[in-house]
């Protein structure tokens, strides 16, 4: 696990209570200039950028990770500003971000719960644009587990607010699963842990509209286009 001297003092007085100690929310991380601006480039991108999937569709910037390495490709400065802006809060470690997934979620849409996996330095980041979400947390399927529901293995709960920062590390990135519930609207219960820095309250009900998210990470193992070239 890295030290906490890591981790800039935005982001160790933005620990979510409750929930394992590397779990991490920033409200208004970037303003509603910023939120319009990334939204605008992010729909001006070429059509080809789009990959379509089940239950939401993304673009993919930086390169494709692979166990062997991911071939590095070009992040446009737009998006590569906020590589730089996250990272200086010690999210990765030191490291710089040289990956982003942007995902376009409409409502009723969702993702499995699942894990990153050990491509990336052990640290997920989120900036949520356009609306609201609630991202679930979930124990692994283990040996004490295996035959637990998804609800049993339900922990915990975030809601990310537009304009929001999340990030999971060390163990909230190794040891949980997270994912997003396909439907509508969200109704807020005491398991939601950061109800107040996201300013709500339990008993709300939230109704979803299109969200756009920003997962930035760092892939540790990377070739760089220049060397591959110069191969023979």
């Amino acid at each position: 696990m890295e030290p906490p001297s890591s981790i800039s003092d935005e982001l160790k007085h933005c620990v979510v209570h409750g929930a394992q100690p590397t779990v991490y929310y920033i409200p208004d991380f970037i303003s509603e200039e910023e939120e319009t601006y990334l939204l605008q480039q992010i729909y001006q991108s070429p059509k080809p950028k789009w990959t379509q999937l089940s239950g939401r569709r993304l673009q993919n910037w930086g390169g494709l990770p692979r166990p062997k390495g991911m071939l590095e490709e070009p992040i446009p400065d737009w998006l590569d500003a906020y590589c730089h802006k996250v990272s200086s809060h010690g999210a990765f470690g030191g490291k710089t971000a040289n990956h982003v997934l942007v995902n376009e979620y409409k409502p009723g849409e969702g993702i499995m719960p699942h894990e990153d996996g050990p491509l990336y330095y052990p640290a997920v980041t989120t900036i949520t644009l356009g609306s609201h979400t609630l991202l679930d947390l979930y124990a692994p399927v283990g040996n004490d587990t295996v035959s637990a529901s998804e609800d049993e293995r339900h922990l915990f709960s975030l809601l990310l607010r537009p304009r929001s920062l999340l990030v999971l590390r060390d163990d909230a990135y190794r040891n949980l699963l997270h994912g997003i519930g396909a439907q509508d609207t969200d109704e807020l219960t005491d398991k939601v842990l950061n109800l107040n820095a996201a300013g709500a309250r339990p008993g709300e009900t939230l109704r979803r509209g299109t969200r756009v998210s920003l997962t930035i990470r760092h892939v540790p193992k990377v070739f760089k286009t220049k060397f591959l070239l110069g191969k023979k």
